[in-house]
């Protein structure tokens, strides 16, 4: 008999509204989401209808005004601060369009740089598997490059590597290829699926790109803070 997989991110009801001088403004709006293990998901939507904030809030980087997040089974809203930081350090991985790789640090540091804040791995073994990640991007040969020696497209393959080193369980990418030029962001794209499916993690990314969207698993759209049904994102 095969075995159903198991829900990896599950938001219910998820509310959120940023306050300021004139009130709060609404950004999600009682948003529901499932991803499966291994699954991967393309949310898609227009600009500040809520996508990003939703990744945050599924990365723990944001608390829910209302509603609930569980990651691997884990609800985020009763963990504390640095209960968050280890789940996030040990579970998931995120990609960013802006790269956020830790510019005095080489290309194999960057990557080590998660195993040795989750305890994972130190030293020599935390090397180790950060040069077996690079070379599974395509920069084993450049792992003492700093990020300002790299290409755009190179910096977004070690972003790669980094979320994928500790072997997380799931992925957040926003906008992965939102800096890079179209044919540089095609191979860094494909490089991303390859690896998460090799690797067995689900993703949930945020894109402005219908074309990517459709390579994954599902498409779900954003509008004014809600997500639609499938039916309706088609």
């Amino acid at each position: 008999m095969t075995m159903q997989p198991k829900p990896v991110l599950e938001c219910r009801s998820l509310s959120f509204a940023y306050r300021g001088g004139a009130g709060a403004a609404t950004v999600l709006n009682e948003v529901d989401l499932t991803l499966l293990g291994g699954e991967r998901v393309a949310i898609v939507g227009e600009s500040g209808s809520g996508k990003s904030t939703l990744l945050h809030l599924a990365g723990g980087l944001e608390r829910p005004g209302a509603g609930t997040v569980r990651v691997g089974g884990s609800e985020l809203g009763s963990l504390s601060e640095s209960e968050r930081t280890r789940l996030r350090r040990q579970r998931m991985g995120i990609v960013f369009q802006a790269f956020h790789l830790i510019p005095t640090l080489t290309a194999v540091e960057n990557v080590a740089l998660p195993l040795e804040l989750s305890g994972l791995g130190q030293g020599a073994g935390a090397r180790k598997r950060a040069q077996a990640q690079l070379d599974q991007v395509g920069l084993g040969g450049k792992p003492d490059r700093y990020p300002e020696q790299l290409s755009g497209g190179e910096q977004q393959r070690v972003a790669i590597a980094r979320a994928l080193v500790h072997r997380p369980i799931l992925i957040l990418a926003d906008e992965p290829t939102g800096n890079l030029d179209s044919n540089t962001g095609e191979v860094v794209f494909q490089l991303l699926l390859d690896q998460v499916q090799e690797s067995g993690a689900a993703l949930l990314m945020v894109t402005h790109s219908e074309a990517l969207a459709a390579r994954l698993d599902r498409t779900l759209r954003m509008v004014d803070g809600r997500l639609l049904p499938e039916a309706e994102a088609e």
